[in-house]
C-alpha cells in the first residue's frame, strides 16, 4: 500500500523538527528519519495502528512514534493527516476526511 504525506502533516514534522533543532539538530534529524521509518512500514501493516479514540473512525488511526502521534487515514491508500505530540489535542479538522 502506498504512503501519501498531506501538506498539512509536512508542515507539522517540519515546524516539530525546527523546535527540537534548537536544542540539538542532529536529535531533530535522528526524530524525523525514526518517524518516517515507522510511517513507512504502515506500507506493509496500514491497520497496525489503532483507531483514534477522539474520533472513533475505523478508517482514522495513530501510530505511536515515542512521544508524538502521527494520525493517518486508511483507504486505498495510507494518507498521513497530520503529526502532534502527545501532550496536544487534535483538532477534528486535521483528521476529518470529506
Amino acid at each position: 500500500m502506498q504512503v501519501i504525506w498531506t501538506d498539512p502533516a509536512l508542515e507539522r514534522i517540519d515546524e516539530i523538527a525546527v523546535y527540537i533543532a534548537q536544542d540539538n539538530p542532529d536529535a531533530a534529524e535522528r526524530w524525523m528519519l525514526e518517524l518516517f521509518d515507522a510511517v513507512e512500514r504502515l506500507t506493509d501493516f496500514p491497520d497496525s495502528g489503532r483507531i483514534v479514540p477522539e474520533v472513533g473512525a475505523r478508517a482514522v488511526r495513530e501510530l505511536i512514534c515515542g512521544a508524538y502521534r502521527v494520525f493517518y487515514h486508511v483507504g486505498s491508500t495510507v494518507e498521513v493527516l497530520s503529526v502532534r505530540h502527545g501532550s496536544q489535542l487534535i483538532r477534528t479538522d486535521e483528521v476529518r476526511q470529506d
